[in-house]
């Protein structure tokens, strides 16, 4: 039974940092992607960042590019997404998902991924 536990979320200040993880367990993840999404309330859920096997990135640049990163660790299975200089528009409920590793396209969707964490809150204060 593969599963997502994510941690990490908070609140912060404007202009302050956060680093989620995501330790994904129950089966071998090679050749995987991993993903964030996001969802504000009244929104609908929001491509941020995924990274393949390889360690190539993507981001959805308007809103996070510059200012998140994303990075893996295989051997742990487990995905980060380090946020600085945040705003009070990076408020949501952070997801992290797992699926195979499509294209850069596909792996923007929703659709591209198999498993879900619980989601973590992420509170930015002005």
């Amino acid at each position: 039974q593969v599963q997502l536990v994510e941690s990490g979320g908070g609140l912060v200040q404007a202009g302050g940092s956060l680093r989620l993880s995501c330790a994904a367990s129950g089966r071998t993840f090679s050749s995987y992607a991993m993903g964030w999404f996001r969802q504000a309330p009244g929104k609908e859920r929001e491509f941020v960042a995924a990274i393949a096997w390889s360690g190539l990135t993507i981001y959805n640049a308007d809103p996070v590019k510059g200012r998140f990163t994303i990075s893996r660790d295989n051997a742990k299975n487990t995905v980060y997404l380090q946020m600085n200089s945040l705003k009070p528009e990076d408020t949501a409920v952070y997801y992290c998902a797992v699926g195979p590793w499509r294209n850069t396209v596909v792996a923007r969707t929703t659709m591209a991924y198999d498993f879900w964490g619980q989601g973590t809150q992420v509170t930015v204060s002005s």
